[in-house]
């Protein structure tokens, strides 16, 4: 889809629907994939609406009469902040409510779709494979992947569908888990296994919590080791400047251990440190 200046739209979807009294209407659909809320969402879609009319026309695929088709515009938007930004183009015109030129200023609504405010539960109830999909993206355990991963193979061995779609879910699966399990790498025969991603994940969670048990002993001893640093250090020198504080909050083990040798044999602060 291109505007006369050269412009270029892309991604959007025009669905052929039979009528029941015969013929054929048209129905185009806008998608909007957002991480962020933009203020004049509704400007961009009156703006993909006239190009993708214009485009139409020049095709000569208007309806009969030389009439428009519908369209629905819809924003798919996964932000974590609810959507707030105005539905229509009129909030965004500067006129006063009651002005006579309202009667001659274009309007444009659109429809969002607002995957993190569907729930969990909610989403399960839903047959299709949208609400799949949504489970995914918002999934913030990958215990949730394990069940998402179960409920959807159930769904693609019941629905024939191209190749295709399954081979595009299988990759958003293993998008999905790289963030949620950092360090997990994604098995090969991730969508073939009933077990394998729940037996991974569970193999994930346990190297996880023995690491972060470590590291809370580690952290312990720091501080421990900091706290006589510091103490020692004020018996020695008095009240201490700003710098050994920084300092010494941000050392690792090693160099408190070697300050906390020196302290005992340094005769300034400099030495100390130097």
């Amino acid at each position: 889809m291109h505007a006369d200046t050269g412009e270029h739209r892309s991604g959007d979807t025009a669905w052929c629907i039979p009528k029941r009294g015969g013929g054929e209407a048209f129905l185009l659909l806008l998608l909007e994939f957002q991480s962020g809320i933009a203020p004049r969402m509704a400007l961009r879609v009156l703006v993909y609406a006239g190009l993708l009319w214009q485009h139409l026309e020049r095709e000569k695929r208007l309806l009969p009469g030389g009439r428009l088709p519908p369209i629905l515009p819809i924003v798919l938007y996964r932000g974590k902040s609810k959507w707030s930004a105005p539905l229509s183009l009129r909030p965004l015109i500067a006129l006063p409510e009651g002005s006579p030129l309202w009667e001659w200023q274009p309007d444009m609504c659109y429809c969002v779709i607002d995957e993190r405010r569907f729930d969990e539960a909610d989403l399960a109830q839903r047959e299709g494979l949208l609400p799949l999909v949504f489970r995914v993206e918002t999934a913030v355990e990958p215990d949730q992947l394990v069940v998402v991963k179960a409920a959807a193979r159930a769904w693609f061995a019941a629905n024939p569908v191209p190749e295709t779609l399954r081979l595009l879910f299988i990759e958003l699966l293993r998008a999905a888990m790289e963030p949620l399990a950092p360090g997990m790498p994604v098995p090969d025969d991730l969508w073939e296994s009933e077990t394998v991603l729940a037996e991974d994940v569970e193999a994930w969670k346990q190297k996880y919590i023995e690491k972060g048990r470590q590291e809370g002993v580690e952290i312990g001893e720091r501080k421990g080791e900091a706290a006589a640093l510091f103490r020692l250090l004020e018996r020695r020198f008095g009240a201490l400047p700003e710098w050994v504080k920084e300092r010494v909050t941000a050392a690792d083990r090693g160099a408190l251990e070697g300050w906390l040798v020196r302290v005992l044999e340094a005769e300034s602060l400099d030495g100390v440190f130097d």
